[in-house]
């Protein structure tokens, strides 16, 4: 069995379909860039989201009991 490719700028050259051939792995490989990026910045941005709305309910939760001990000291 032989190596399709005797050296290295005949690999890049794909038999002369090389601008056929690196067109077709870069319009392969940027969406998947892409894609990854988006995944990556909306797991962030959701991540972020999760966190102030947990902080927003433990301060209405803190907000609500001190409420509460304060209508519970109050004899009216």
């Amino acid at each position: 069995m032989s190596p399709a490719f005797s050296s290295w700028p005949d690999f890049f050259a794909m038999g002369g379909y090389a601008f056929y051939v690196w067109l077709a792995v870069t319009f392969t490989l940027l969406p998947l860039a892409a894609l990854l990026c988006h995944c990556w910045l909306q797991r962030r941005r959701l991540l972020t989201e999760i966190r102030q709305r947990q902080s927003r309910e433990q301060r209405i939760r803190a907000a609500n009991q001190k409420k509460a001990a304060a209508l519970a000291g109050d004899p009216q």
